[in-house]
């Protein structure tokens, strides 16, 4: 069982318990996937096509096999067969996708840097030098790396269809109307531990690995049914995630070639991607072109939103993050009509990405919005009470709680709101435009289901257990408040341990669920024990125990439970969100087109705040991938090679220190009395979701100048 998580001291402040596995993180005493060190351990590194699309007519691995330390170098000719990847043909069925990239499966190529061998040696300079020497040629073929400019090329997802509540198109028929389009071009996900894997096999059928991944359950069934496994047979380990965002949410080519690197050489492979490797191996948030239709009565209540978009995918699999969605639920608008497709393009798979769908349909939405206030001559904040949505206006139930617009109230008194100029480009400070901006967000209140087993033994120390990984967010600092509030003890007498497969079930951490679904089930399982020790004292029973004296006096070495804990009834009869607004006030240089963020004000309505401390962390990190997606983050792909030209982090700009002001992370903090025992909801996405048109509605109202193709470089004000 893990041994790191063990936890020392504890510091706490007026604010809240500081992350538990802080001092382990800062100290380098917490290992993450590529730390670990196993006897005989050999190292592989991945060779990539230098073409996008076509077949390898020929591959060259003898100069590498004969290089010092080579162990093997494996390619599609000569690599063992993963049973879960030999899929038979049926000619009766027409060709459709074949699903996740099959790594040295066979000779096509679908994307530029597509693997194509796997070097394996007994260093990794040795290996890295060694894959320099693998000689490939192709069948090079025409590819397609453009991104959609319109929804016409693209096909409907299989989940998903168009949708239409009232009147299809009816924004047409209002007397104040607008329509624009709107590009977010790729995200990358860049976490700062690169993606990384240690395999080693056991026996023919025992593998045991270390890996970057959000969830150690899923990975161990993919991993299991891809090599033909019993899950019980497969161990993953993911104690500590350096980040993750959404690339660590599934199973990756990677991921299947070190496993099978491992079985070739019977020795533990270890496999960490490049940091060129990150952007064409893990997912991406997808370029997404959208078309916003608005219409309005003249005092400002909703007639109609029609929200077209395009995403891509790759040619071999495909993904969708339904930007639309967002428009279907956070107004009270009695017409609305959606339309999504995904284009196919020779790239690699996009995959969810830190508020994924919703974040990038909102930067559309809340932009549009803001753009139909200034025509309408009404507050964007106004704007946004008239259409207040009371009940969810898809489901037509009751929300299970909803204080979206006292966190309205707080933004804006912290912003200063009141010095926004109705007119854009009216305001000055030291030479520099001024303008404020703000954008709204939603995100589902998820709750699934969650195993946890508290054990408390004779010295008073109580441990907690359970499969979930922690990306980040500091799960082990709010599971460990959340059962120090219920058992009555010090934060310092509880150990979390997780990221582990063998540990009791618990879902991936995504989509901001794991403080309601884990920290449910921790609350139960900490309920269940406190009773076991009231049993055990009979009449004499109180509130305050002193568990390690009962165990004394009972001769017993410890006491345990475990208790599976999911959502009841409530799921079906309410529809549970979060919500969250952003406000920032923006300074544009005139002459340069500079912008600089210059406040940031956001308020998140997410239920309980269990962890205050983590929980503002949360909502600066995402204000952060905010700014960053507004204004610096785009992928360039070279269109004639296919190939991204800014895959590093010299070139693919992400927002650092001199970027970010103080940012000011505030919450409504009332509990959601439906969800779970806590009344905690979920955050981490809604701290992103609405950012980007917060920065988009600022620069307008600094200069004037609409930018509706981020991000908004100094060249588009200029």
């Amino acid at each position: 069982m893990m041994k790191e998580a063990t936890i020392s001291t504890i510091p706490t402040s007026a604010d809240g318990l500081s992350r538990v596995d802080g001092r382990a993180k800062v100290t380098g005493a917490a290992k993450y996937s590529a730390e670990y060190k196993l006897d005989g351990m050999t190292y592989a590194v991945l060779v990539g096509s230098t073409i996008t699309n076509g077949t390898i007519a020929s591959i060259d691995i003898k100069a590498a096999e004969k290089a010092p330390g080579v162990l093997a170098v494996i390619t599609y000719l000569n690599a063992p067969k993963v049973p879960g990847h030999q899929v038979a043909k049926n000619p009766g069925k027409p060709e459709v996708k074949s699903g996740p990239l099959k790594v040295f499966y066979d000779n096509k190529i679908m994307l530029n840097n597509h693997p194509v061998a796997m070097v394996i040696a007994d260093t990794f300079e040795r290996a890295q030098y060694a894959a320099s020497l693998v000689k490939a040629t192709y069948n090079k073929q025409v590819h397609d790396t453009k991104p959609p400019k319109d929804i016409n090329k693209g096909v409907a997802p299989s989940d998903g269809k168009d949708f239409t509540r009232g009147t299809a198109d009816a924004w047409q028929n209002a007397p104040i109307k607008l329509e624009q389009e709107y590009t977010l071009p790729n995200e990358f996900h860049n976490p700062m531990e690169l993606h990384a894997i240690i395999a080693k096999w056991n026996s023919d059928d025992k593998l045991t690995i270390w890996d970057k991944t959000q969830g150690v359950k899923a990975t161990r069934g993919d991993i299991a049914k891809a090599f033909n496994l019993k899950e019980e047979n497969v161990q993953v380990n993911s104690q500590f995630v350096g980040g993750a965002f959404g690339s660590a949410l599934q199973v990756w080519p990677h991921e299947i070639a070190a496993i099978i690197g491992a079985k070739v050489v019977m020795r533990p492979v270890k496999l960490v991607l490049s940091r060129p490797d990150m952007f064409t191996s893990v997912g991406y948030r997808p370029y997404t072109w959208q078309k916003i239709g608005i219409g309005a009565t003249a005092d400002g209540k909703l007639v109609g939103i029609t929200h077209e978009a395009a995403g891509q995918t790759s040619s071999y699999e495909d993904f969708s993050e339904g930007p639309i969605n967002v428009s279907k639920a956070l107004y009270a608008c009695p017409n609305v009509t959606t339309r999504y497709k995904i284009v196919s393009l020779d790239v690699g798979t996009p995959t969810w990405m830190r508020g994924p769908g919703e974040a990038t349909g909102a930067f559309a939405l809340e932009s549009a919005l803001d753009e139909l206030s200034y025509k309408l001559k009404v507050d964007p904040i106004e704007l946004r009470l008239i259409n207040y949505a009371k009940t969810d206006p898809v489901s037509g139930k009751p929300f299970s709680s909803k204080f979206l617009d006292e966190a309205y109230e707080i933004g804006a008194k912290q912003i200063g709101w009141k010095d926004r100029k109705a007119e854009p480009a009216q305001a000055t400070q030291n030479g520099w435009l001024v303008g404020y901006g703000m954008g709204g967000g939603m995100f589902g209140a998820y709750r699934d289901k969650a195993t946890v087993k508290a054990i408390m033994k004779a010295d008073g120390i109580l441990t907690l257990q359970t499969a979930v990984s922690d990306i980040g967010p500091g799960t082990g600092t709010a599971m460990t408040l959340i059962a120090a509030e219920r058992m009555g003890i010090s934060p310092d007498k509880i150990k979390f341990e997780m990221g582990e497969s063998s540990l009791p079930d618990a879902p991936m951490q995504g989509g901001s669920a794991t403080t309601a679904t884990v920290g449910g089930a921790v609350y139960d399982a900490c309920n269940d024990l406190k009773q076991k020790f009231q049993k055990l004292m009979g009449n004499g029973g109180t509130d305050k125990l002193d568990y390690a004296k009962i165990l004394k006096d009972n001769n017993l070495p410890s006491l345990d439970v475990t208790v599976q804990s999911s959502l009841g009834s409530d799921g079906q009869k309410y529809s549970m969100q979060s919500w969250s607004v952003h406000f920032t006030k923006v300074l544009v240089h005139p002459k340069t087109g500079v912008v600089k963020i210059d406040k940031v004000v956001c308020v998140a309505d997410s239920g309980t705040i269990v962890s205050p401390k983590t929980a503002r962390s949360q909502i600066v990190g995402g204000a952060i991938g905010g700014i960053g997606m507004a204004l610096m983050e785009e992928g360039v792909i070279d269109q004639r090679y296919g190939r991204y030209v800014n895959n590093n982090l010299a070139d693919y700009h992400v927002p650092v220190n001199a970027d970010i002001p103080q940012i000011e992370a505030l919450f409504v903090n009332k509990p959601d009395p439906h969800i779970n025992q806590m009344g905690a909801k979920g955050m981490g996405e809604i701290a992103l979701i609405g950012m980007a048109a917060a920065v988009a509605n600022a620069v307008y109202n600094a200069t004037g100048k609409r930018v509706r193709d981020l991000p908004i470089t100094p060249d588009k004000l200029i």
